[in-house]
């Protein structure tokens, strides 16, 4: 996968995503599961309407997260 420029930018992004759900007590593969559960449920608004806001809730230092995804 990071054999490529490509790669290695997608690399990136992913282990900045893992360390910033760290940084946010969060637990790194709870976190991204539930992201990728979250955002198809989403891509039906024909208008995006409301994408700001699912965006923002689904941020790691959002207080809406799920209690499951938290570091105890």
């Amino acid at each position: 996968m990071i054999d490529s420029l490509a790669g290695a930018q997608s690399s990136a992004v992913l282990f900045s995503m893992a360390e910033t759900a760290k940084a946010n007590n969060l637990k790194p593969y709870d976190y991204f599961e539930y992201i990728l559960r979250e955002l198809p449920q989403h891509r039906d608004d024909p208008e995006n309407q409301q994408k700001q806001f699912i965006i923002d809730n689904l941020l790691p230092w959002s207080p809406n997260l799920s209690e499951y995804i938290r570091k105890v």
